[in-house]
């Protein structure tokens, strides 16, 4: 059984294009109902703010994996210079079910979510292919944050003219490439950051819903953090889109608020899987306000495991553990 921590991952680096691409087939491959993913638990003690998550999955196509994330998620860690969140994921072989990798997961999950986020993009500026200079808003700048704006840069970086960002708790730039920061501007509170925004992302560990105001015209809010956004926000969305309406609509999440407080339905909604395998923005127009609602699929954590456990053994790389 292969060992994969933190320090693999990285040396196996991050291809945005080919992460974005590997989750675009397991869409694909949830189109073909070809996967299997129950509901995930939480496991609360003590505190009900953190939570422990267990996500099984398993995914056909070419992918072929099956396994299960095990991810703590415990906000109040910030304040002791500790990550929030924790995890690991085990790999099984679909057909005999035998443990072949276990990976230290917490940067894959990071990578996993802004790689989600990546393919909603694609698809946004593919339906404007005119738009140029365009402005990135984001709350929050921890380790979910400046995964976002790597990839978003790397990816599009030639139409950003700028990205507003903003955090209540001290910025720390320099982990941040030069492209990034030449283009960054420190906002002084959420609005400014929000209002000019083409691309809005939630990346907090807030407690408390604050986004009540307009968005931009036209513009794609990714709700990240998932309880950001005044649940009266669905009157300002064209599309409302999630990734998994049953996942979503629980937990206290910005969707589940907009549901009960102001009537949403799932049938009010669009899954990734129309967005990407029914062409959903073919009829998008240049005023529509999209927002898009990840609770997290395990389907994508296993297919972003399989893919770095799949590069591990071309590459050598990871540690040998005996059964």
């Amino acid at each position: 059984m292969l060992y994969i921590n933190t320090e693999d991952i990285n040396q196996i680096g991050k291809d945005w294009e080919s992460l974005i691409q590997q989750l675009h087939k397991t869409v694909e491959v949830i189109h073909t109902k070809d996967f299997h993913q129950p509901i995930k638990p939480y496991l609360r003690f003590n505190k009900p703010i953190n939570r422990i998550i267990a996500m099984p999955a398993y995914v056909g196509g070419d992918i072929k994996w099956s396994g299960i994330k095990w991810i703590a998620s415990f906000p109040d860690n910030i304040k002791s210079n500790i990550q929030r969140a924790h995890s690991v994921t085990i790999i099984n072989d679909p057909e005999n079910g035998k443990p072949v990798c276990i990976i230290n997961s917490a940067t894959i999950s990071a990578i996993r979510t802004a790689s989600v986020s990546g393919l909603v993009i694609q698809k946004f500026l593919a339906s404007k292919p005119e738009i140029r200079d365009l402005c990135v808003g984001i709350t929050g700048l921890g380790p979910i944050g400046k995964m976002h704006l790597e990839m978003i840069d790397h990816i599009y970086g030639d139409r950003i003219k700028q990205y507003k960002v903003y955090d209540p708790l001290p910025i720390n730039l320099e982990s941040l490439p030069d492209c990034i920061k030449d283009k960054l501007i420190r906002c002084d509170g959420w609005e400014e950051a929000y209002f000019d925004a083409d691309i809005f992302m939630t990346c907090t560990v807030t407690k408390e819903r604050y986004i009540n105001k307009k968005p931009k015209k036209g513009s794609l809010q990714l709700n990240i953090s998932l309880r950001d956004y005044h649940a009266s926000f669905v009157n300002q969305v064209d599309y409302m889109i999630v990734d998994n309406w049953d996942e979503v609509c629980r937990e206290n999440t910005d969707i589940e608020q907009m549901h009960i407080n102001n009537g949403l339905n799932k049938n009010d909604t669009y899954s990734i899987e129309e967005l990407v395998c029914n062409n959903l923005f073919e009829s998008l127009n240049d005023d529509n306000v999209v927002m898009f609602n990840p609770m997290g699929m395990a389907v994508f954590d296993l297919a972003l495991a399989g893919y770095y456990y799949e590069a591990a053994l071309e590459n050598k790389i990871g540690t040998e553990v005996n059964d």
